[in-house]
């Protein structure tokens, strides 16, 4: 993934001044050496110039983390901790920041020994509140050095997301296709969310794709698509015009990125791209999202801010799906009822045209639009890459503006199944428990549109953190809630 943040968290102890310095002197060290014993220590930077017990000693850790090269914090409480001096340390960083505090190690040591940190949390969340700083706070923020290790680590993947959409440009072309309203992108909350649009049409990148015509880098691109594909190269004759495609974002991308760091992508797809273009894009962006560059289809920005999100996460390869079509009962009874605790309600399946990374598929092929061939030639259609979704843990999730602009969100965990899909394009067959009820009362009734972010694994924890410090309301962070866990707008006698 070269397309995602590396992430270096400094560990900040701070001390009351009434208490013994040496408890989180020792406190933090003990911490570094149990992360560093568990996990990969080159992401955590261990501040050793001061313990902040004063506003000068602030200036003096974040001067050090810096200069260390840190772009996200941990507070660390090794005692009850100077509520000030460790708020204002989160407020003039630049970068996402946690907090998490010590526990008591022995009850054979609780005079000089006894820390308060657990205490100290409760004033440093009021102070962090009244100051509206942002900060993340574990579900449960004490704990011994082992577990404030595992903390931290929980905290990585989260910094690395809020780290990318400080740096994150989203370039799309074109308005979104008739009838695709709800993929409705109000900008505002981009902006507030530190992320830059740049907003491109279609002749422009048009322009783009005629001047790159017998590019010399093409025929090794073709090379690189022709290896990948293997077997599944089933359409040899567009290749060059796709290899063509691939450069022209690349190259668009590395000049217009500007000042921004990371980037993604909103392309459309239809329905004048094909008779013009002479192809659909969806093998392309299938390749790039491989590279940790996103492309949200029918110029779903949100949709393509939230497999950025999704990429940050899992460090991973994700995709865009329609939340598409039911489970056929007669499919359900043949491979599915009796052999997984589903039922047909808690699956669906997840499609489209031809945009998963072939990474992602149980084995692909590049084929034709079939949708798009009923109304045009299938030579025009050309450039999906098929194959069914492999099976195992999902995530599927979004980050959505509605129209008057409030943030909003939904995660929810589950698998795809070692099923056949019968079907076409990049497909599969997906559970999530209680996703009937998790469909009625949130992707509809909070008017969701039906693309959903999907990241190959369980990261549930981390992205409804995230949601959280970009200042998405918990209660508008849907879920699939589990039975006897009531929706808002649930009919109780139903």
């Amino acid at each position: 993934m070269s397309n995602i943040p590396v992430v270096k968290a400094g560990i900040v102890a701070v001390s009351r001044d009434c208490f013994p310095e040496s408890l989180s002197v020792n406190r933090r060290k003990a911490l570094v050496e149990a992360y560093n014993k568990k996990y990969d220590g080159t992401d955590i930077y261990e501040c050793p110039v001061c313990i902040v017990e004063s506003e000068i000693h602030m200036v003096q850790a974040l001067e050090d983390i810096k200069k260390a090269g840190c772009n996200a914090l941990v507070v660390y409480l090794g005692n009850f901790g100077p509520e000030i001096s460790e708020t204002l340390l989160a407020k003039h960083f630049d970068g996402p920041v946690m907090f998490v505090a010590a526990a008591e190690e022995t009850g054979n040591d609780l005079v000089q020994g006894r820390g308060d940190a657990y205490c100290g949390m409760l004033n440093a969340s009021y102070n962090l509140k009244l100051r509206g700083v942002k900060a993340y706070i574990p579900e449960y923020p004490v704990g011994t050095a082992e577990e404030c290790a595992d903390m931290i680590h929980d905290f990585i993947p989260i910094a690395r997301a809020l780290v990318g959409l400080s740096s994150l440009k989203i370039i799309s072309f074109g308005p979104r296709p008739l009838n695709f309203l709800a993929c409705n992108a109000p900008i505002q909350q981009l902006y507030n969310l530190g992320v830059e649009i740049e907003e491109n049409s279609e002749l422009d990148l048009f322009e783009a794709f005629n001047k790159h015509a017998g590019d010399p880098r093409i025929p090794d691109v073709v090379k690189d698509m022709e290896k990948e594909l293997g077997e599944g190269n089933k359409k040899p004759q567009i290749l060059e015009k796709l290899a063509q495609y691939e450069l022209t974002l690349v190259d668009w991308v590395e000049e217009h990125r500007g000042y921004r760091k990371y980037v993604t992508i909103a392309g459309k797809c239809w329905p004048a791209f094909q008779t013009q273009f002479g192809f659909v894009p969806c093998y392309v962006n299938s390749r790039l999202a491989g590279r940790g560059i996103p492309v949200a289809c029918e110029v779903d920005i949100y949709g393509a801010l939230s497999e950025f999100i999704g990429t940050c996460v899992s460090g991973d390869a994700v995709t865009l799906l329609d939340i598409n079509n039911t489970v056929p009962a007669d499919l359900f009874n043949e491979d599915i009822a009796g052999k997984f605790p589903y039922t047909q309600k808690d699956t669906f399946m997840g499609f489209h045209c031809g945009n998963t990374n072939s990474g992602k598929l149980t084995s692909c092929s590049m084929k034709y639009q079939l949708i798009m061939a009923r109304s045009l030639p299938e030579e025009v259609t050309q450039g999906t890459l098929e194959g069914d979704i492999v099976p195992g843990d999902i995530t599927f999730y979004r980050l959505q503006s509605t129209a008057d602009c409030k943030l909003r969100a939904y995660v929810a965990e589950g698998e795809i199944l070692p099923v056949a899909t019968r079907s076409f394009g990049s497909i599969g067959v997906f559970a999530i428990p209680e996703m009937g009820r998790f469909y009625r009362h949130v992707l509809i009734e909070e008017n969701f549109p039906h693309h959903g972010a999907v990241a190959f694994g369980h990261y549930g924890k981390a992205l409804f953190e995230v949601f959280k410090y970009l200042g998405v309301q918990p209660e508008k962070i849907g879920f699939n809630r589990p039975k006897g866990m009531m929706y808002p707008t649930e009919n109780p006698f139903a």
